[in-house]
């Protein structure tokens, strides 16, 4: 049976840190395991047929071939294209493949990239996968970095042909398939063919690597680009490039030989010395496999002329294979983002001596309790999720360059949707506050007094609808606060922040304190608790049995009839709710209430019922999710943004208000799971940490 998704979601998060959904330990993509799967069919003599994306229809997709041409597709395995198929033929190269009918040349501009690196190329495309008899059953598997984790992603190899021709991505060789195999494992993780259609190499060149991303818009570049594309270039990085999007979305060759709407690679820079003057080059290759530049600088240009014979022979080929030279300002000129990636991020500042460190968290936007939106809605902002930071001083020869810039924040968010056409990229970003003295030894979450009295040192301007936004900053050792956030308010979603410093930093996230998903804040609110323990007990004899207790169905109807009679909004409590109560309340383990319990519990209800009320601000009745926070706290516990979230899935109304009901439900369980694991000793809590034993016991 399938775990709950409560404790699946804590043994993910367990997984990340204990080492697995790394690159040499990934997750199962579909817990489809490949070895497994592998063995089966060898011992069995049976070719795998993947049922997770099956050779049909809907694994193309839909809208990049004609129904015509739909029904005309054959799924063939190499060996029925071609009577000798390798996996590999001398090598890979940027040179061995063209792209298809679908529009993935972003995808396929980024493996361009990727065939330089040897080292991360095999980490994306495991070298010793064969046609061979004796170990092959039509089973390959790929590796990619989705979201913070790294996944196994096995395929079958039929690939969809028309006429025996492959459709899609093609090798020069014809007998050579690890590019048609690759694309098909990425198109599997994208949810089919079809959603492949149209991207930017930053997407792929981030799922090749798990590595520092940077784009740097080319219509306002940074007066060191060149020297930052020479240390890339030095440091092993993957680059990719787009030109502007014509009028249409169509990929219009223009007369210069560039394609409108277009990604590119680029596969190197070079200084050369024409005619006296130094001259910066940039070498880019058009994943079409042909279309070339044809202006200063391209194959037939004369400029090749007034360099040196060695210069010439070591960068000119004349050849028709999409490869090109152009000089940088032309580069900067037609181009309109470029994206470096890298497994380190040492080619942003050049400085081989500072060691970065690199840090990632992983968080949730839930509307009506962490989704404050922007600083435009200075009201929620603050309920927003919050990174506390930790910077210090650099030391030996990397504080030498203390003037530079010093980290990286990147905000990812991550998709909700299988299929990649159909998610819809919210307008994200982040804003950093320094942390003034006064708040230094604060432990929980920011309020709202905190940002309407301190401005951010560094935000990023405008919010974008992208997966990913970043800021290249400067920050002096010291105290600070990140904010991740929507544009607007009450949009959920799930996101990944990525913390990188060249100093030692120390980051927690913010919302519960620092070592606690919860710890007491305050003494609860005192409030009238309903009269004398004597009256209390008259009440209870009235309704309890011959040995003076009271059953679930009694504390039923004392509740709803009698203490909180034209209080409750939502039918009173029901029988299940009041078998909890007891559950919780009865020390003597009888399965009732004796009249000491009872007054217990009714202590209880009258106090959360005041709290109730008294932060049910709207006067509705209920509890918006932000008053929910205020409720809490103001019985004496603070909680994390995610047990707060948890709270608001399990006892919150799909309107995503809380009835008096719920919430005096959800205190008495929390309270009292709370004081019984902290008394769990060590010993105990081995199998499950006390934080995920309430994480399970709240949603239970």
């Amino acid at each position: 049976m399938t775990a709950p998704g409560v404790c699946m979601s804590i043994l993910n998060a367990r997984h990340s840190k204990d080492g697995r959904r790394t690159v040499t330990n990934p997750e199962k993509f579909l817990n489809q395991d490949y070895q497994q799967l592998k063995q089966y069919c060898l011992i069995r003599r049976v070719r795998y047929i993947d049922d997770m994306f099956p050779p049909d229809k809907t694994s193309i997709g839909e809208d990049i071939l004609t129904p015509s041409d739909l029904n005309r597709v054959q799924w063939l395995r190499p060996a029925k294209i071609v009577s000798n198929p390798s996996f590999v033929v001398d090598g890979v190269s940027r040179f061995d493949f063209g792209q298809g009918m679908v529009g993935d040349c972003w995808l396929l501009a980024s493996i361009g990239a990727l065939t330089f690196q040897d080292h991360i190329f095999q980490q994306v495309v495991p070298l010793e996968q064969t046609f061979d008899d004796d170990d092959y059953c039509g089973l390959f598997h790929f590796r990619f970095w989705r979201f913070g984790r790294w996944v196994d992603v096995i395929i079958d190899d039929k690939l969809p042909t028309i006429n025996g021709r492959l459709i899609f991505v093609h090798s020069k060789d014809l007998t050579e398939f690890w590019p048609a195999l690759l694309e098909k494992a990425y198109a599997k993780v994208c949810g089919s063919y079809s959603d492949m259609n149209a991207g930017t190499p930053a997407e792929a060149l981030v799922d090749f690597t798990g590595g520092v991303h940077m784009c740097v818009n080319l219509s306002h570049p940074p007066p060191n680009l060149w020297d930052l594309m020479l240390r890339a270039g030095q440091s092993k990085s993957l680059m990719g490039c787009g030109t502007h999007q014509g009028e249409t979305s169509a990929n219009t060759v223009l007369p210069n030989g560039l394609v409108q709407g277009h990604a590119y690679t680029v596969t190197g820079v070079k200084q050369l010395v024409s005619q006296g003057t130094v001259v910066n080059l940039v070498r880019l290759w058009n994943p079409w496999g042909k279309g070339e530049w044809n202006g200063d600088w391209s194959d037939q240009s004369p400029l090749w002329q007034t360099v040196s014979p060695q210069d010439r022979e070591m960068c000119r080929e004349v050849a028709d294979d999409g490869e090109f030279w152009m000089l940088m300002e032309d580069f900067c000129k037609f181009y309109s983002e470029l994206d470096i990636c890298c497994l380190c991020p040492e080619f942003l500042d050049g400085s081989s001596s500072s060691h970065w460190n690199t840090s990632f968290y992983e968080g949730r936007w839930v509307a009506g309790t962490t989704a404050g939106g922007c600083m435009n809605y200075m009201d929620s902002f603050w309920t927003n999720p919050q990174y506390r930071v930790k910077i210090e001083s650099l030391l030996g020869d990397c504080a030498k360059t203390q003037g530079g810039k010093n980290m990286l924040v990147s905000l990812m968010q991550k998709p909700d949707k299988r299929n990649r056409r159909l998610v819809e990229n919210l307008y994200i970003g982040f804003s950093v506050f320094e942390v003034p003295d006064e708040y230094k030894r604060e432990m929980g979450k920011f309020p709202q007094s905190f940002f309407k009295t301190n401005r951010p040192v560094v935000q990023t301007k405008p919010y974008m609808d992208a997966r990913e936004v970043m800021e290249f900053m400067m920050l002096k050792p010291g105290d600070y606060l990140i904010v991740p956030s929507t544009y607007g308010p009450n949009e959920t979603a799930s996101f990944l922040l990525t913390i990188l410093a060249k100093a030692e930093t120390h980051v927690h996230e913010n919302s519960g304190g620092h070592n606690h998903e919860h710890k007491h804040a305050e003494e609860p609110m005192a409030v009238e608790n309903g009269g004398n323990d004597d009256n209390k007990k008259t009440l209870f004899r009235q309704f309890s049995d011959k040995y003076e207790e009271v059953d679930a169905e009694q504390l039923q109807k004392l509740l709803n009839e009698n203490i909180l009679k034209g209080d409750l909004k939502a039918g009173g409590f029901s029988v299940d709710a009041c078998r909890s109560m007891v559950a919780l309340m009865d020390t003597s383990v009888t399965g009732k209430l004796n009249s000491q319990e009872f007054v217990r519990l009714w202590k209880k209800v009258v106090t959360y019922k005041d709290i109730f009320f008294r932060t049910d601000v709207s006067r509705t009745g209920t509890l918006s999710l932000s008053e929910l926070r205020n409720a809490i706290m103001a019985i004496g516990m603070r909680v994390s943004d995610d047990m707060l979230n948890l709270m608001a899935l399990r006892y919150g109304a799909s309107t995503g208000h809380m009835t008096l009901e719920s919430f005096i439900s959800l205190v008495l369980r929390f309270e009292c799971m709370y004081k019984i694991f902290k008394q769990l000793s060590d010993g105990m809590t081995m199998a499950l940490r006390e934080s995920e034993w309430m994480y399970i016991s709240m949603y239970t």
